[in-house]
């Protein structure tokens, strides 16, 4: 449960003292005192991240050339380019090993 101060509605965040807890805010003088006692904590639950070049299915309709793969030294690799900086800047290169038992990814 988040608590919220009455006053500015800035989040309020907990401090220990040498025998009790409290509510503070940190932007203004608000305090409130704890009653009762703290048993748990919970987390909020965090964002699932998306992959960022777009799982397996980027991979799916991608050429193939000769690059040594640095995890088995396959000798053959997937590959794609993508812009990931300015239009200025070259295009980054991302690689795939083609062994399917590594399935190592790196960038150039």
């Amino acid at each position: 449960m988040l608590f919220f101060c009455p006053s500015c509605g800035n989040l309020l965040i907990i401090e220990e003292d040498t025998n009790s807890h409290h509510l503070s805010c940190h932007t203004c003088p608000y305090v409130s005192k704890i009653r009762g006692k703290i048993s748990t904590k919970t987390f909020p639950r965090l964002k699932e991240v998306d992959h960022v070049l777009g799982g397996k299915a980027a991979w799916e309709n991608v050429d193939s050339t000769d690059a040594e793969c640095p995890a088995c030294s396959h000798n053959r690799a997937y590959f794609m380019q993508i812009q990931t900086r300015s239009a200025d800047e070259p295009m980054t290169t991302f690689y795939k090993c083609c062994n399917h038992q590594c399935g190592h990814n790196w960038r150039d």
